[in-house]
């Protein structure tokens, strides 16, 4: 059974920083596409960050670009969402997913597997 587990997240003031995680277990990632997407209240769920099975290539949505930076290590079944510089706009859950297609970047639909979710609150 494929499972995705975020963590990481919490309550953080403007300008903190907050460093997500999510494991995988029950497959191995070494083909896979993991993207990182979040939901704010009464808003569509945004796709904000994909990385390419090798690393090689890497999307950020407009929103998080020189803020955000999305790894992942070669071996490991994990991806990691480095969160600078943030602000009250990015509050929301972080949920991470995984995928067998290519060029899925950061379209949800192209998503087969996916985390519950972990909540960013950004607030003073």
């Amino acid at each position: 059974q494929v499972q995705l587990v975020e963590s990481g997240g919490g309550l953080v003031q403007p300008g903190g920083s907050l460093r997500l995680s999510c494991e995988v277990t029950g497959l191995t990632l070494d083909n896979y596409v993991i993207g990182w997407f979040r939901q704010a209240p009464g808003k569509e769920r945004e796709g904000i960050s994909s990385v390419s099975s090798d690393s090689a290539i890497t999307y950020y949505a407009d929103s998080v670009k020189g803020r955000f930076t999305n790894s992942r290590n070669s071996g490991e079944s994990a991806s990691y969402l480095q969160m600078n510089n943030l602000k009250p706009e990015d509050t929301a859950v972080y949920y991470c997913a995984t995928t067998r297609v290519v060029n899925a970047g950061l379209d949800s639909r192209k998503y087969m597997y996916w985390g519950r979710g972990t909540q960013v609150t950004v607030s003073s």
